[in-house]
């Protein structure tokens, strides 16, 4: 029997167009969010940026390949993972099968991590995945970007990352949450998801996720947007699902992993 409340046809239809006010009211802002996204001032992108994709040595603007608007994804796949983070790679297997509607709407899409070419090739055969991804293995884009941080940092308390400042991560990291060295919350077992890359805690959170869309005009690039954290929580295409099921996200603890993974308990 469940513990959840129940009710008649008519009950349920009472309650649901009151939520139904709620998420038009929620679309709308959702819908003002985005023009307020649109308005932001853009910045013009001064460095000579390089990456290697799977075509050889490239620059941002080639990124673009003919479109002029472009759209990264920062994963979190450092140069000494030993995989990618299973929390981006949940992400990706979301976007994964978008890439051809955003090109055929002006709009170019790329992965971008600091992990060498060869490891992020590897590790996109054995998810399955086709969408483009760029190694920034020997350029400044994550650190100017905000996604990769230094161990001085770290230790330091010098990082600022989704616009805010970050305390001085204590010694040691490794077995910790991130929560339990940032703030006083304990909310999820970053240990657990960075051994799942092969890594420490110190190392696998010098890597951060993010977004950053850029324009193209004239030949200049410019930097529009970016978000990170929570700010992702969107492109995460699960829990939007989950969002709507019966018991919603649910969560205890980290519960994800690869998606080759969950068959090996």
């Amino acid at each position: 029997m469940t513990a959840h409340l129940t009710g008649t046809r008519d009950e349920w239809l009472s309650a649901r167009l009151d939520l139904l006010k709620d998420e038009k009211e929620l679309t709308r802002r959702s819908d003002a969010l985005a023009l307020k996204r649109q308005e932001l001032p853009w910045v013009r992108v001064e460095k000579e940026y390089r990456f290697d994709i799977d075509e050889g040595s490239v620059l941002l603007t080639d990124l673009f390949k003919g479109r002029s608007q472009l759209l990264v994804y920062h994963f979190m796949f450092g140069p000494d993972y030993a995989a990618g983070c299973p929390s981006c790679s949940a992400i990706a297997d979301g976007f994964n099968g978008i890439t051809v509607h955003l090109e055929n709407h002006d709009v170019a899409f790329s992965a971008v991590s600091r992990a060498p070419l060869a490891k992020l090739q590897a590790f996109k055969q054995r998810m399955g995945w086709d969408f483009p991804w760029a190694s920034s293995f020997s350029s400044e884009f994550n650190r100017d970007f905000s996604v990769w941080f230094t161990a001085e940092e770290q230790r330091d308390g010098r990082i600022e990352y989704n616009f805010r400042h970050e305390a001085p991560a204590p010694e040691p990291l490794a077995g910790r949450t991130v929560q339990e060295w940032q703030t006083p919350d304990n909310e999820g077992p970053v240990a657990q998801i960075a051994a799942m890359t092969g890594t420490d805690v110190a190392t696998y959170t010098r890597d951060r996720p993010g977004l950053s869309a850029f324009a193209l005009r004239d030949g200049a690039v410019y930097h529009t947007y970016s978000s990170y954290a929570r700010g992702l929580d969107g492109l995460w295409g699960m829990y939007q699902w989950l969002d709507r099921a019966p018991m919603g996200r649910n969560e205890n603890g980290v519960w994800w992993r690869h998606h080759d993974k969950y068959d090996q308990g």
